[in-house]
């Protein structure tokens, strides 16, 4: 069932709530998705979020939970007591799930909840979760999947497959390791099902799969499954030893938290802030590329001022600087765009930045005489100087093939040195553009008017 949760939905959840009226309330909520109960609790308090929690089906309240944003759950969780986070949500979620929200929390609360469950070996799984990193595909994956021995007996194999799947929502695949538990492949089950008796598992399983290590970046792993068209994908130790399974969903939150971050870095914002962020977060996400901007607008103002005396002399060469500096910049983020686009899906392959530099060099150039041709025009057309002219035409060529050849390099460079490429196509490169830019004009300026 999908409803729009509109303010007059909440103002009416708020006034049931307030009297405590569990049918009504049922009735209005009982039949939303976890996802449209997880917005609700971040309109509402609290505590009267946490009323409405013990409304709710033990699994359909786990998966609200999960899906809260980190800043609302974290005010919620903190209405709970460790053993009702153990007991109302963590035993009713998938490991990676359970892990995640645990993260969260402080080291001394984790032990506390953890204690609390009464299975050993969910807490073992969680406990083993918590070790890795968030970006990699240890912190990723989850521990429930279905696996079976490459020597077990044909019935065996369907008798494991039943138990298994009876703990897991969903089964995307069957997994086969040895008896050292090293994944040696997956097993089709419509192999499974239409195979004669007499022949092994050994024969049935297929042994050329993407893997992931568990220390293999969150990115990667992103790129493998969207390279390979995947649902889910084994991940294995430093062994080879099957120890989880990543899916499609927890791959595309990677996707979309990799995505934000390249927008806020394009954006000029430092840091992951969000909108409902305190002013001081706000202000100290925003400020650093502020102040680059600022000192690349003193230097670019420091430029102009060396070639104070020619504008005296020519002051018709003020009215097209901001011109100038806009298509530099603008080719710029075209060029790295490009380039860091190309990195982030990894097209661009190792050995193509000779091949990338004389492409772009070659549509700097083309798109700087069209660009060029337009702005003589429109000099010749009012009237302007043919020296005006010719100095503004012969700069805009110029400024778009070096801020073309700029955006692709500075985004390769950054890469190189393990530095996000999508801080090439923010205020970075737009400010490097600017001052280079500036220069080239005012110095093709003083060779077409003659020194002064």
């Amino acid at each position: 069932m999908q409803v729009e949760i509109t303010r007059e939905f909440i103002e009416r959840l708020e006034e049931l709530i307030s009297s405590r009226n569990e049918t009504q309330i049922l009735e209005l909520i009982g039949d939303l998705h976890p996802v449209d109960i997880a917005e609700i609790f971040g309109e509402i308090t609290p505590i009267e979020a946490k009323y409405l929690y013990t409304l709710i089906d033990e699994e359909k309240a786990a998966e609200v939970v999960a899906f809260l944003d980190e800043d609302v759950r974290e005010k919620f969780l903190d209405q709970l007591t460790s053993k009702e986070i153990a007991e109302t949500f963590v035993e009713n979620l998938d490991s990676d799930d359970a892990a995640d929200i645990l993260s969260e929390l402080s080291e001394e609360r984790q032990r506390e909840v953890l204690s609390e469950i009464d299975d050993i070996e969910v807490a073992s799984d969680i406990v083993d979760l918590l070790k890795y990193d968030e970006n990699t595909a240890g912190g990723l994956m989850a521990k429930e999947l279905v696996k079976v021995n490459v020597n077990w007996s044909r019935q065996r194999v369907i008798d494991e497959i039943r138990k298994q799947s009876a703990e897991i929502d969903n089964v995307y695949t069957v997994y086969v390791v040895d008896d050292d538990d090293k994944l040696l492949g997956i097993l089709p089950l419509k192999k499974l099902l239409i195979e004669p008796e007499s022949i092994p598992i050994s024969d049935m399983y297929i042994d050329k799969i993407q893997i992931a290590y568990v220390h293999m970046p969150a990115e990667e792993v992103a790129n493998i499954m969207k390279k390979y068209d995947l649902v889910v994908l084994p991940v294995v130790d430093e062994l080879g030893r099957l120890v989880g399974r990543i899916t499609i969903d927890d791959v595309v939150d990677v996707i979309q938290e990799e995505a934000d971050k390249d927008y806020q870095l394009m954006s000029g914002l430092s840091g992951s802030i969000e909108s409902d962020d305190n002013i001081w977060t706000l202000t100290r996400g925003r400020m650093p590329w502020l102040l680059v901007g600022l000192i690349g607008g003193i230097v670019g103002s420091r430029v102009i001022s060396t070639y104070e005396e020619q504008i005296q002399v020519h002051p018709e060469m003020a009215y097209f600087i901001p011109l100038i500096a806009a298509m530099g910049g603008n080719a710029g983020v075209q060029s790295s765009a490009i380039i860091v686009q190309g990195l982030a899906n990894n097209t661009l392959r190792k050995g193509d930045a000779w091949l990338k530099f004389f492409k772009e060099l070659s549509v700097g150039l083309l798109n700087g005489l069209v660009c060029a041709a337009v702005i003589l025009s429109y000099n010749l057309l009012f009237g302007n100087s043919i020296e005006l002219a010719i100095t503004v035409g012969t700069a805009m060529i110029t400024v778009i093939v070096v801020a073309s050849i700029l955006g692709t390099f500075i985004p390769l460079t950054l890469n190189r040195f393990k530095i996000d490429p999508a801080l090439a196509t923010g205020p970075f490169i737009t400010t490097m553009n600017d001052i280079t830019g500036m220069f080239i004009y005012f110095l093709i300026g003083r060779l077409m008017y003659g020194a002064l």
